[in-house]
């Protein structure tokens, strides 16, 4: 009986020593299942994740560290940026201007020359008009507009209106489409940019320059102020208004459907009463934005340029209409556009 004892006694130590050997190794296939499991449950979220509908956003989650570009604007080169406003505008430049009185109720460096990027396409639209050439004419993409620009859905043999290419070029900002504008027009691209600057100087643009029909060239210049003088004549086109607006549109291109949108998230989203507008960038303007738009039943003329940020201008265009809504009945204007 004894004996048995000592080999019960002995039996129980061999599986406890045996437990305590096991343990780790227990623990390390726990916690192996239990990272696989933590993957697949990722896994998943992440598929859900992406499959929310995306929204436009109107306002912008603003960083306490300064915006950088691996190229300063010129307004950059100025000084200009990061100066402070009562509005906290994260733009250079900035205008509001009641479109009918030509009254000044907010301006930011308004007298400063500088390039409008894209912005130049509202000019390039008005002399098109303004010649009065079939917009039913069928243009092709050549080799000269697919070298204006790399980068477009519009490859070399396109085929499409003078109307179409309007609308994208005032719609989606599309390069070739403005430059094949300009090509066709009479006497080519060097005499449309002449016909550009003589409207300019029509407009009483004084402090502004153009240089080519798409904005790509840093040379197209232009002060707050002449920009507004801008966008009020280019309101006066109909066509303009309607195309500069317009949300999105597909076109079948080498016999595929190709969707334009248009590049303004504001219009997208249907936030403002925006009667026209227009975007801009190049590495030597920023961020750029110019609209006519409707608040508190006034027309205001609004010019953002050198904007940091890929949302800014649309915030600022945001913040300019609520504290415009917010203004009291009978503000003094700052002064009067003459």
């Amino acid at each position: 009986m004894r004996l048995n004892r000592l080999w019960l006694f002995a039996l129980a130590v061999i599986f406890a020593v045996g437990a305590m050997a096991n343990a780790p190794a227990i623990a390390a296939n726990k916690d192996k299942q239990q990272a696989k499991t933590t993957t697949k449950a990722a896994t998943k979220t992440g598929t859900k994740t992406s499959k929310k509908p995306k929204t436009v956003r109107v306002t912008v989650t603003r960083s306490t560290e300064p915006v950088v570009p691996a190229r300063p604007s010129l307004a950059t080169a100025l000084g200009l940026r990061g100066q402070h406003d009562d509005l906290n505008l994260k733009s250079s430049v900035a205008m509001v201007v009641n479109q009918d009185t030509k009254e000044v109720y907010f301006e930011k460096n308004p007298s400063v020359s500088l390039p409008i990027a894209s912005i130049t396409k509202l000019m390039t639209a008005m002399v098109v008009l303004d010649a009065k050439m079939p917009l039913d004419e069928t243009l092709v993409i050549n080799s000269e507009d697919v070298a204006s620009y790399r980068s477009s859905r519009l490859a070399g043999g396109t085929v499409l209106t003078r109307e179409e290419a309007l609308l994208l070029a005032l719609m989606s900002s599309e390069n070739r489409a403005a430059y094949t504008l300009g090509r066709n027009y009479p006497g080519g691209v060097s005499s449309f940019v002449g016909a550009m600057n003589r409207k300019a100087k029509e407009l009483g643009m004084d402090h502004s320059h153009f240089a080519d029909p798409t904005g790509l060239m840093s040379e197209n210049v232009a002060t707050a102020e002449d920009l507004t003088r801008m966008l009020s004549a280019a309101y006066q086109y109909k066509t303009i208004r309607e195309f500069s607006t317009w949300p999105d549109l597909t076109m079948v291109i080498a016999k595929r459907p190709q969707k334009f949108l248009n590049t303004n998230r504001l219009v997208r989203s249907g936030d403002m009463n925006i009667g026209l507008q227009k975007t801009g960038f190049i590495n030597a303007a920023g961020k750029c934005l110019v609209m006519q738009a409707r608040v508190n039943n006034t027309p205001l003329l609004l010019v953002f340029l050198d904007s940091v940020g890929t949302q800014s201008r649309f915030a600022d265009a945001v913040r300019v209409r609520d504290w415009y809504e917010r203004m009291p009945s009978g503000a003094q204007p700052i002064r009067r556009l003459m």
